[in-house]
Formats: C-alpha cells, sequence, structure tokens
C-alpha cells in the first residue's frame, strides 16, 4: 500500500490562530504523515492562542489518529502585512499586541527560522492568510484603500513569502495558498477586493511556480477551496447562504469539510504530486463545474 510519509519533513502553516480553519486543518494532515509543524499566527491573536493551547481548550482538536497529541516545534507571530520590520509603523510596534513580540514581518519570520533551524530547514510552506477590511461592501462601495488592503494581505504576502522563505526551502519542497471560485466566477456578497485578490493570488500561483521552479526546484500550488464556516469567515456575513446554494448545486450536493482540504493539501505537499506545480485544485464537491 502506497503511503504519504512526511517523516523528517519540516512545514510552516502561516495563518493559524485557531483550530476551526483551513490551516489548522491542513497543519493537522501535515502532521498525521509525520511533518514538524511550525505555526505563523498574527499578533492580536497570538497571546490568546498560546493560551488556548497552554489551557487546554484544543485538546480534542489536538488529538491525532494514532493517540498522539499534534504538538507545534514553534509558534511566530506574523503580521503579512509586513515584508520588513522598517515597513511596520511606529504606532503598531508600540501597541499593546506587538510591542513584545520582536520583528513580525515576513523577513523577521525568516530569519527566527534561519536561527532557530539553520538553512535550509523547511520542506512545506502553506499560506493560509486573507483579510480584507470592507468585505461587506460590494466593489462599487470599495475604496482604494481597502482595495489595496485586500490585495496586500490576500495575495502579495504569497508572493513575499515565496521570495523570503524559497531560499529556506529544500529542493523538491512545496508552497501552497488557498483561493475561493469568487477569482473566477461572481459570488454576491464576497466584496470589498477579495475577489481580486483570489485571481491575483491565482495569477501569482503560476507564475510563482515559474520563477521558483526554475530558481530552486520547488513546487507551488493553489487550493481553490469551497465555501467554509470558519471563524475568519463569518466577517463575510452571508457566509452561511454560501455555504447552503454550495450544497446544493453542487454534484456532490454536501458542503466542504476542513478535512477535505486539509487531506487535499497534504497530497499536493507529498511526492505523490511531485509532478504537479503552478495548478489551482478546486476542491469544492464539484460546485465549479456548474452552470445552472
Amino acid at each position: 500500500m502506497r503511503a504519504i510519509d512526511l517523516r523528517g519533513k519540516r512545514a510552516l502553516v502561516a495563518g493559524v490562530a485557531d483550530d476551526g480553519s483551513f490551516g489548522f486543518a491542513i497543519a493537522k494532515a501535515l502532521a498525521e504523515a509525520g511533518a514538524s509543524i511550525c505555526l505563523g499566527t498574527w499578533p492580536p491573536a497570538f497571546g490568546i492562542f498560546q493560551t488556548m493551547l497552554e489551557r487546554g481548550k484544543l485538546d480534542s482538536s489536538l488529538a491525532l489518529e494514532d493517540g498522539g497529541k499534534l504538538a507545534f516545534e514553534r509558534i511566530y507571530p506574523l503580521d503579512a502585512d509586513y515584508d520588513t520590520e522598517n515597513d511596520v509603523p511606529a504606532n503598531v510596534k508600540e501597541s499593546k499586541r506587538y510591542r513584545d513580540l520582536g520583528d513580525v514581518s515576513i523577513g523577521g519570520l525568516a530569519t527566527r527560522l534561519s536561527s532557530d533551524f539553520g538553512e535550509p530547514c523547511l520542506d512545506i510552506v502553506v499560506h493560509s492568510l486573507a483579510n480584507a477590511p470592507e468585505v461587506k461592501k460590494p466593489l462599487l462601495e470599495t475604496s482604494r484603500r481597502g482595495y489595496l488592503a485586500a490585495v496586500g494581505t490576500s495575495a502579495y504576502s504569497f508572493a513575499s513569502m515565496v521570495g523570503r522563505l524559497g531560499p529556506l526551502v529544500r529542493p523538491a519542497g512545496a508552497f501552497l495558498s488557498i483561493s475561493y471560485l469568487a477569482s473566477q466566477r461572481v459570488v454576491p456578497g464576497y466584496g470589498g477586493g477579495m475577489s481580486s485578490a483570489k485571481a491575483a493570488l491565482e495569477s501569482d500561483t503560476r507564475t510563482l511556480a515559474y520563477e521558483a521552479g526554475r530558481k530552486w526546484r520547488l513546487r507551488v500550488n493553489a487550493i481553490s477551496a469551497g465555501p467554509f464556516a470558519s471563524r475568519a469567515a463569518s466577517a463575510i456575513g452571508d457566509i452561511g447562504r454560501m455555504i447552503d446554494h454550495c450544497r446544493e448545486a453542487s454534484p456532490l450536493p454536501e458542503a466542504i469539510s476542513s478535512t477535505d482540504i486539509g487531506n487535499a493539501a497534504l497530497f499536493l505537499c507529498s511526492h505523490l504530486a511531485a509532478g504537479i506545480t503552478a495548478t489551482t485544485l478546486y476542491v469544492d464537491k464539484g460546485y465549479h463545474a456548474m452552470g445552472a
């Protein structure tokens, strides 16, 4: 029987601050296959997440199939809005939730990883990050600032991560991001520039796959996931309607689960997908194929 074995591999999953996200499900799937896991967590949620872990609030979610418990090698504070420490505004650095965390930029994350593990030290990098301050606004009402913020955090941060973490990833390693069908189709209610950000993310996936493949022999892919009621998705406001519509219209008339995404990510990041790069894989029960 052919199995996925990631023992001896290290994965970084950026964008995990609770146990209800795609990022958490992906981290767990990779750990089930034997990988060691590091996380990148948004600074305002960093302390809360660590406290929940320390107090055992997430123990049931951390349970592994073999009877073990998911443990994280490191949890790093990460704000993907900033590429270097110099990009972080003074008022942010001095704020209560940032001032004791050091360099929370993407460049800072690369430095911490190098210091903790040497170079190269990674095999898998997962980008599970997205934010749009005006996501509830239709595109016609979205401000330039809100639009650019959505694209910066949700799309450009992936390019920045590949550029800064690429040198830390061993050859044959993999980068993966999470997209959504709004990159290609109209999804009313998914506003604030997020549809544009996801379209940019998928386009960048193809370009980054070429550039990182030629430069470091790395693979770069994306998963286009069906709608899912994560805590972050609650910001959309109408996520329940989106999930119901997808379930009713899909060839497989059922809602997507975080486990579906975790398993697909495990495959894409493993040696079994060695020939797959520059690809957006739909994991949405077939919803993307439907016209009516």
